[in-house]
């Protein structure tokens, strides 16, 4: 029996380990295991769990079609997965397990834990590259180390991608006679620490839909995306990033996809569909560094300096940023939103994400793990990348001093309010004349209905400047 055990890659398209554990003759069974104490200590969003458990129900179905059982296993801790597995394993007759690598270091650990379990048991271990396009390691400088700023990184990809080409691997063929299938919420072990296990309308789940999302997107989107990606108001972008989380599509197919729209694979912005290609190697980027600077994972900074930082951990004023009670429209409308939908623009996370560490001077630790608490998309490679990125502690080549002004923020990329108004509905009657500055208009009125802003912004762009200069004395 060969056992292939499914992490966040949830699809039986591009499968590195389903398909390399069909490869051959003889049963296949497949496995995903649910740790719901682990998910909240990682701070899982619940609409993530959803998410991901609905798509869980349809691959299994999918799977049972094939004549592939999915087996579910309920294991609370990663610690106690080495015994549980190798347990299922002898019960199984199980003789080979293929497993796509996990990235972050948590999921190392247990992988190792499982592989020296398993090996008490002559249980050969399989682990393959399923979550890049090129596995981590595989793009780095000559001297052999890792890339610390990104545009050499992406250079050095794109030249790796044109020697190595890639393979997506189709979906496995029928093994037997379809296989019946129990759905998630009738199992026994189903309880309401997994909360309600109906997915959510505004996304569906399955690879079908992933696929078409990519689609739509790549006939409609893609060559307008430089002009149109930091518009919140406006459709520009592709929406992928819960299914590329959760596994449903690869990156590899969304770089396949690109190249059959296009008939050649972007090297330069000067070439229409480079600027999406950039965002998908930024993904790599940041998968790649967690993978070979483990730190990351255990909420270090990338600039080892930056942790002397006095950052404020005001309770209050970070409780004020989490409602969307700050005073700065874009600001308040883009986490309401999130808070919402679980799901936020990435022009928004830049900018809440300065606002929080540059503004409110408070540590973007907190912001990673408030984003990771409510995002249907919360992968911590992305998320970790994203927040250092923003509190000036990151892989960036831009100086510390790079702040984004709030209100110029919203001026240029909602220049009519129409995504704040959708939002903070206390300004929903506002004129876009006063909509990023509202609180004259507001005077005026009589109205006291939304807050005064939280703090000058000028004055906290000097404190934040003031704080990465006395890293230097």
């Amino acid at each position: 029996m060969r056992l292939v055990w499914l992490r966040n890659d949830l699809r039986l398209a591009d499968n590195p380990a389903l398909r390399h554990a069909c490869a051959g003759d003889g049963p296949v069974a497949a496995l995903f295991i649910i740790s719901p104490t682990q998910w909240r200590q990682h701070k899982m969003a619940p609409i993530r769990q959803r998410f991901m458990l609905a798509q869980v129900d349809v691959l299994g179905r999918e799977l049972a079609a094939l004549g592939i059982p999915l087996h579910l296993l309920r294991v609370e801790t990663f610690a106690e997965v080495p015994a549980a597995l190798a347990d299922l394993c002898r019960e199984q007759g199980v003789t080979q397990l293929y497993a796509n690598q996990a990235i972050e270091i948590d999921e190392q650990r247990r992988d190792h834990a499982v592989s020296a379990a398993l090996a008490e048991q002559a249980v050969g271990c399989h682990w393959l590259n399923g979550c890049c396009v090129l596995p981590p390691g595989r793009v780095l400088t000559g001297s052999g180390e890792m890339f610390k700023v990104f545009t050499p990184f992406s250079r050095a990809w794109l030249k790796a991608l044109d020697e190595e080409g890639f393979v997506i691997h189709r979906a496995p063929a029928p093994r037997g006679e379809p296989l019946p299938w129990q759905p998630l919420a009738e199992r026994a072990w189903v309880d309401e620490s997994l909360g309600e296990l109906t997915p959510d309308p505004r996304w569906p789940v399955g690879e079908a839909e992933a696929r078409r999302r990519l689609n739509d997107f790549l006939e409609q989107a893609v060559l307008d995306y430089g002009e149109t990606r930091d518009f919140p108001a406006i459709a520009g972008t592709s929406v992928l990033s819960p299914y590329l989380a959760a596994g449903i599509i690869s990156p590899r197919q969304c770089v396949a996809a690109l190249q059959q729209r296009l008939g050649y694979r972007p090297q330069s912005k000067a070439q229409p569909g480079f600027v999406w290609l950039n965002e998908l190697i930024w993904r790599e980027f940041y998968r790649h560094l967690l993978v070979l600077i483990p730190t990351l994972s255990m909420n270090r900074p990338f600039k080892p300096e930056t942790a002397a930082l006095p950052w404020s951990w005001d309770p209050d004023a970070f409780a004020a940023w989490c409602e969307g009670r700050t005073g700065y429209p874009i600001v308040d409308a883009a986490m309401r939103c999130l808070n919402a939908t679980g799901w936020m623009h990435n022009r928004l996370r830049m900018i809440v994400a300065s606002f929080l560490t540059k503004d409110l001077h408070i540590h973007w630790r907190l912001g990673e793990d408030y984003f990771m608490s409510r995002l249907i998309d919360g992968d911590l490679a992305a998320n970790n990348g994203g927040w250092q990125w923003a509190a000036g502690t990151g892989a960036d080549a831009a100086p510390y001093f790079r702040v984004f002004n709030p209100t110029t923020q919203g001026q240029r990329f909602d220049p009519q309010g129409e995504f704040i108004r959708t939002w903070v509905t206390e300004l929903a009657d506002i004129p876009a004349a006063y909509v990023h500055q509202p609180h004259d208009w507001l005077r005026l009125k009589g109205r006291q209905d939304y807050p005064a802003p939280m703090v000058d912004h000028a004055v906290a762009r000097v404190r934040a400047i003031e704080m990465f200069r006395s890293l230097e004395k």
